[in-house]
């Protein structure tokens, strides 16, 4: 059992590790704990009496504090539809590291949204891609993400109920979750996964921008002409 626990436990070098801190930091986070929350050492070890911490109780502290910062946070006031890299859109949303919309990419798939736009760059032989984000695509997470946890999949990737059909007015404007329905997607993150890793070149051509949120449409006829170019019609 006592293994078991270790396990659980984390130190200051620890601490200082995982969330960017300095020894000096995590002293005065522990000095200040009364009034800022931060847990109470559960033991102590080695020559030096070092202490530790329950790891997930440092954990949940340092979540609700990112948290915290994030809700307080007021975004500039930007062109909704200026297109920020991944460390501009990190620091536009208010977070210390310029990587963290990154690191929600990478170790979190589906809580991001999907960029905007996608540059490919660098040569063939090193290959670079820049994800863009829209300043609206940005607000409008910040509107929709819960307190804790993954945002809510069910809202964000059903798909629309009433039929979309396929012989309307071939110049009718769509939005995605409509295009994602002609194209055969099950859900509105599949759709904006392959849209942004460029399995849709067609709709690389946005026909026009909502009024209100400027969200991406596309013509009918563009739609069916990238639904033909899959086999589906």
């Amino acid at each position: 059992m006592a293994a078991q626990s270790e396990t659980h436990l984390i130190d200051a070098a620890g601490i200082r590790t995982e969330h960017g801190l300095s020894a000096q930091s995590v002293s005065r986070l522990y000095a200040e704990r009364e009034s800022n929350g931060f847990p109470e050492a559960v033991g102590q070890r080695g020559r030096g009496r070092a202490r530790l911490w329950n790891k997930d109780e440092v954990d949940r502290w340092f979540a609700q504090r990112k948290l915290s910062r994030f809700q307080d946070h007021k975004p500039p006031t930007r062109d909704p539809n200026e297109l920020l890299n991944a460390a501009q859109a990190s620091r536009f949303l208010g977070y210390k590291s310029s990587k963290q919309v990154t690191t929600y990419i990478r170790e979190h798939p589906g809580y991001f949204p999907e960029p905007d736009v996608v540059e490919e760059l660098g040569t063939p032989e090193r290959p670079y891609r820049r994800q863009l984000w829209r300043v609206q695509t940005l607000l409008d997470w910040m509107k929709t993400r819960p307190g804790r946890g993954k945002r809510s999949e069910a809202k964000r990737s059903a798909l629309p109920s009433p039929n979309v059909p396929v012989d309307g007015d071939p110049d009718e404007l769509l939005g995605a979750s409509q295009a994602a329905v002609l194209l055969g997607f099950k859900s509105i993150n599949t759709f904006s996964s392959s849209l942004a890793q460029g399995n849709l070149p067609l709709l690389n051509t946005v026909d026009a921008y909502s009024e209100k949120g400027g969200y991406r449409r596309w013509t009918r006829r563009r739609i069916l002409e990238q639904a033909a170019q899959r086999g589906l019609r």
